[in-house]
């Protein structure tokens, strides 16, 4: 090799540059081997994580439960029969594999079968399935099988947004089955069974104030109960599909899509008495101002009829009540809030003994809790848990018992407050017992009688276990302890748990850190976040996995990769919450940047000088509002359908968060109104057939920031919706975060043999 004479103040120059902290040759991180390593992660370790069930389905009145787990063997199905303490094959798989090879002439293999949904019938005595669209039956113990059925139309998905038919389902049989009820002319008709007379109730429909087909009899057949709607003007969605698979040229669908703002239908229930064939208007004064009028449902002794009436702005909800003889509306519940009321995630209504009281959650003290009232009075009897912290989800209320399970998390001290935990109390409140207590996130499902109930429980750190627990929490016996040796064999590592105080001082901000599986803390990594701060729930995962949506193969390349739930998100007290209202482009940034700030002080191979983000949907929302509204901290970002103007998004989600009627808060959370404050990278992706969030929320943006004059980069995928952006956007915002965080050229996609099956992509 010749002699090279570099000028010395150029060697010098070389020497200081080498010398410098953190750095580290260019090529050791982003490198073709690095996206092979990441392109083949999810293949690496599928399947390596053994005993780890996560489906527990018990046969019908029975103290006999089924799961399925993947073992060194492959898959096997195992039934567990509480009573006798026993856990064994739910079936011989070597017998139904022949069986099913020579029915259906192909190979099956016993620890590889095609199914994991399996019914038991006849006191077990049968094992139903389906392979693919072919429904097999099998009879046990001598393992005869044959095909039952062969589906070949499924069924269209349904569009989230589609409307219910209001006026063309079939007439409603009474009760006693004398009458049926029915819509005609847009009014309420009833139909003798025995004479065939018909006789009209109602006199005042018409097209723009018609009667709903659902139609709700008194339960003694002499009432029944309609709603009269004034329906609304339609907003539509319209999407050009560019390349439809059956056609050259390119085809426009609509879709009702309501957007905040926009009118809403008006919902007034009516009474009628069959007997004198009168009609009782309701007075609509507690339910005027109307975002919904629902759940309407007779007492089982005909005395009333109640329904749930959220006000628009969904500061106030109340549970109300229409007498059977007179009409008259008189409010059960009414549940208000300054800021708002979580009424699509924490709402929570048990009539016990036919309304006599009523089991309600409420935030009103600061904390989710459970409540008695007095369903005569509507008066609070008293709460039935309190404390600072919250019930998630009520499973089972025993009324002959005066009892409640529930699930609650942030009770048990030392533990992060997301883990879930299982409790039963009595009505009153006064005896709280835990049923769970294993410092981890648990997962229970109980027999048809909750007398015993299958609880597996795990954190991201800590592999699962699987118990049998009796009613009152007792263990049982251990049916499962997972193995992770085959995991840890292919390099990978467990993500840690992390917390720090958030903008408060005081508050524990929790979240995770994923580090690459040839991590080495000499080295520096930029630091790329994982976000999606939607206000309807938590979603930093908290179970162990072995794959964690991506994140893992995106710090393969080079990164660590983070996810932190800040304030604004659900799950923690009403304060922590309340953050987000009217203020989205929050996003609980400042507690986020607190956390990365403190694990970086912690670890000081986090390059918080590097950070990038990346999320879909409301998190494309934050991911792009990170670098219009912290460009000092956020340098680089990745946004997928965002819903970068709520005003351009789904009714329901953005009023809920954002308020009504529409002020200058929605200006003020806008990404397009804030495009020129670009000053890292960032990258669009967008589905041109998304019908979640409205495609031109994000073509908005792209016009805001052309006429910025800002430099970004923008991807559209033809036929795609509701996506991170497939296969290809996942190697997009791959290439993305090495080109302007590790300041490398990614490699030729055809040097590394991308396999689209291994991407890993959501």
């Amino acid at each position: 090799m010749p002699y090279i004479n570099l000028p010395r103040a150029l060697c010098l120059l070389l020497v200081t540059f080498l010398l410098l902290p953190g750095y580290m040759p260019l090529h050791a991180q982003g490198t073709a081997a690095d996206y092979r390593r990441a392109n083949e992660w999810s293949a690496r370790i599928r399947n390596k994580l053994y005993y780890a069930p996560i489906s527990f389905n018990w046969i019908d009145n029975t103290h006999r439960c089924w799961y399925f787990e993947q073992t060194p063997r492959g898959k096997e199905f195992i039934m567990v029969d509480a009573d006798k303490h026993s856990r064994q094959p739910a079936f011989d798989q070597e017998k139904l594999a022949r069986s099913l090879t020579a029915l259906l002439q192909r190979t099956y293999t016993a620890y590889d079968l095609p199914f994991s949904r399996i019914t038991f019938g006849n006191n077990a005595q049968t094992l139903t399935f389906n392979i693919g669209d072919t429904v097999c039956r099998c009879q046990l113990p001598d393992y005869r099988c044959q095909v039952v059925e062969i589906k070949n139309d499924a069924a269209p998905a349904r569009y989230w947004g589609a409307a219910h038919d209001e006026t063309n389902n079939p007439p409603v049989p009474s009760p006693d089955s004398n009458w049926v009820a029915y819509i005609q002319n847009y009014n309420v008709y009833i139909r003798n069974r025995a004479t065939k007379e018909a006789f009209q109730l109602s006199y005042d429909g018409s097209a723009g104030e018609f009667y709903s087909s659902y139609i709700e009899w008194a339960p003694d057949g002499k009432k029944l109960a309609a709603v009269k709607i004034r329906p609304n003007k339609k907003h539509l969605l319209y999407l050009i599909s560019s390349s439809p698979t059956d056609q050259l040229q390119p085809r426009l669908t609509t879709r009702d899509y309501l957007k905040p703002g926009d009118a809403l239908p008006v919902r007034v229930p009516q009474l009628f008495l069959i007997d004198s064939k009168k009609h009782i208007p309701l007075d609509a004064s507690l339910f005027s101002q109307q975002y919904s009028v629902g759940n309407l449902e007779w007492r089982k002794d005909s005395r009333a009829f109640t329904f749930e009436y959220n006000q628009r702005g969904h500061q106030v909800y109340r549970v109300l009540e229409a007498d059977a003889a007179t009409g008259r509306v008189r409010a059960l519940i009414t549940e208000t809030s300054p800021t708002f009321i979580d009424y699509s995630s924490k709402k929570y209504r048990y009539d016990v003994n036919d309304g006599k009281e009523i089991i309600w959650a409420s935030e009103r003290d600061g904390w989710n809790h459970l409540y008695l009232y007095d369903g005569k009075t509507g008066q609070v009897k008293h709460p039935v848990t309190k404390g600072s912290w919250v019930v998630r989800s009520v499973v089972k209320v025993d009324e002959k018992e005066r009892t409640i399970i529930f699930a609650g998390s942030g009770r048990e001290p030392g533990q992060d407050p997301y883990l879930l935990q299982y409790y039963k109390t009595d009505f009153e409140g006064r005896h709280l017992q835990p049923l769970t207590t294993e410092n981890a996130q648990h997962s229970a499902k109980f027999s048809d009688d909750y007398k015993y109930f299958i609880d597996t429980y795990s954190r991201v750190d800590v592999p699962p276990v699987t118990v049998l627990r009796n009613a009152d929490g007792k263990v049982v016996m251990q049916l499962e302890k997972a193995n992770i040796s085959g995991l840890l064999q292919t390099g990978w590592r467990a993500p840690e748990v992390f917390s720090a105080k958030g903008r408060d001082g005081k508050t524990d901000i929790w979240g995770i850190i994923i580090r690459p599986s040839n991590f080495d803390a000499s080295r520096k990594y930029p630091v790329i976040e994982n976000i999606y701060a939607g206000p309807h729930s938590s979603f930093v995962p908290k179970t162990f996995q072995a794959g964690y949506r991506g994140m893992q193969e995106l710090a393969e390349l080079g990164f660590i990769v983070i996810q932190v739930d800040g304030m604004g998100t659900s799950n923690r007290s009403k304060a922590f919450h309340d953050v987000c209202w009217k203020n989205l482009k929050d996003a609980g940034f400042p507690d986020r940047i607190l956390w990365m700030k403190a694990a970086a002080a912690k670890y000081p191979y986090m390059d918080i000088t590097r950070v990038g983000i990346y999320g879909t949907s409301a998190g494309g929302q934050n991911a792009a509002g990170a670098v219009l509204f912290h460009p000092e901290f956020y340098k680089v970002a990745v946004a997928s359908c965002g819903c970068h103007d709520n005003r351009m998004d789904k009714m329901w989600w953005n009023e809920q968060w954002m308020g009504w009627p529409i002020g200058p808060q929605y200006e003020e959370c806008s990404n397009v109104t804030h495009a020129g404050n670009l000053e890292g990278k960032l990258m669009l992706i967008l589905g041109e057939m998304d019908d979640n969030v409205d495609p031109s929320s994000t073509l908005q943006l792209v016009n805001a920031l052309i006429k910025h004059n800002k430099d970004f980069d923008f991807v559209m995928v033809p036929g795609m919706g509701h996506s991170s952006g497939g296969d290809y956007g996942e190697q997009k915002r791959r290439d993305f975060f090495v080109r302007h965080l590790l300041h490398v050229a990614p490699p030729d996609w055809n040097d590394i043999k991308v396999d689209n099956k291994m991407l890993g992509s959501r």
